[in-house]
């Protein structure tokens, strides 16, 4: 198996990749630089940090947009972060055009008030639980409300309910995983996240979408 992680510049490549290599050990873990590494891989990960907006234009300068977006379309595809909301139609951070893989908006996290009253702070940043919405292959194995590590001030408002994979509560409840077709995504990092996000990224090597 041939897996890409696809690097442009934002991601947090050597943890993605080294905990790619704990869970499929026998695999081809290229850090993608180039399109025809991604076109010629089996498997496609989309890491991201930062902007939108910036990931976007990196894709771009590296004429690696085309290649990731064919991929998204035809392989099991998962998106990390910002490489989750790159698949909406648009952000409102830097009013900024995604790639419209899956209907939805990017929106920012409203500053609220816990349960205990006190202010949260945005981003939001630390573990929290995860709420898988129905059946789905990536959450083989993994416990309702198991804890992943979050690091973000955006998140995702998919157009259809359908598209909903999982939610989050940081004051408001949020989607935090979705699920396309080939398409899997999360806004928390399972390379951060010990056991349950190994056992998620073990899920998507096995995955036959």
């Amino acid at each position: 198996m041939k897996l890409a992680v696809v690097d442009y510049g934002m991601g947090n490549l050597r943890s993605v990749t080294k905990a790619l290599g704990k869970v499929a050990p026998s695999a081809r873990i290229d850090i993608a630089r180039h399109a025809h590494q991604i076109m010629a891989a089996d498997r496609i990960v989309v890491p991201g940090q930062g902007m939108m907006k910036a990931c976007l234009q990196e894709l771009r300068q590296l004429k690696l947009l085309e290649a990731v977006t064919e991929a998204a379309r035809q392989k099991p595809f998962l998106g990390i972060c910002i490489g989750m909301q790159m698949l909406f139609e648009y952000s409102d951070e830097g009013h900024t055009q995604g790639l419209a893989l899956i209907p939805g908006h990017v929106r920012h996290l409203a500053q609220t008030l816990s349960a205990s009253g006190d202010l949260l702070k945005i981003p939001h940043m630390g573990w929290n639980q995860v709420w898988p919405v129905g059946a789905h292959p990536l959450w083989a194995g993994i416990k309702p409300g198991s804890r992943f590590y979050f690091v973000h001030s955006y998140y995702v408002q998919p157009a259809q309910q359908l598209d909903i994979a999982a939610y989050c509560e940081y004051g408001p409840r949020f989607a935090c995983a979705v699920a396309h077709g080939n398409r899997f995504a999360v806004q928390f990092h399972p390379e951060k996240s010990a056991g349950n996000g190994l056992a998620l990224l073990a899920n998507f090597i096995n995955w036959q979408p």
